[in-house]
């Protein structure tokens, strides 16, 4: 009966610091590898800087090709920009030019 009595009072004293240990656990474990965890911080912020720099590419290669249609204007046409566009288009070439393969643009 002493050392039922004895287990009770010993268990009481060590519930409240084992339960506080546990919560403490679950948030740190939580903190780390949660939804919103250190990790999802980590791979959001490398997927945004991933968005970024795909912007920055879609952003210039827009930039280029509105460069390229104001020259393609009715009113005024760029000639070399008109004869570099038929003879891609076409496959044509003058008989005194040198051709030189390049492996094609990867899009």
């Amino acid at each position: 009966m002493i050392v039922l009595r004895e287990m009770r009072r010993r268990a009481k004293t060590l519930v409240g610091p084992m339960l506080g240990m546990a919560l403490t656990g679950y948030f740190a474990y939580h903190l780390v590898e949660g939804d919103r965890g250190l990790r999802a911080w980590v791979y959001l912020t490398q997927e945004l800087r991933l968005a970024k720099q795909n912007l920055s590419n879609a952003a210039a290669e827009r930039t280029e090709l509105e460069h390229r249609v104001a020259h393609m204007r009715p009113d005024h046409v760029d000639p070399d920009l008109l004869d570099a566009q038929i003879r891609r288009t076409l496959d044509v070439t003058r008989p005194d030019e040198i051709v030189i393969m390049a492996p094609p643009e990867k899009r």
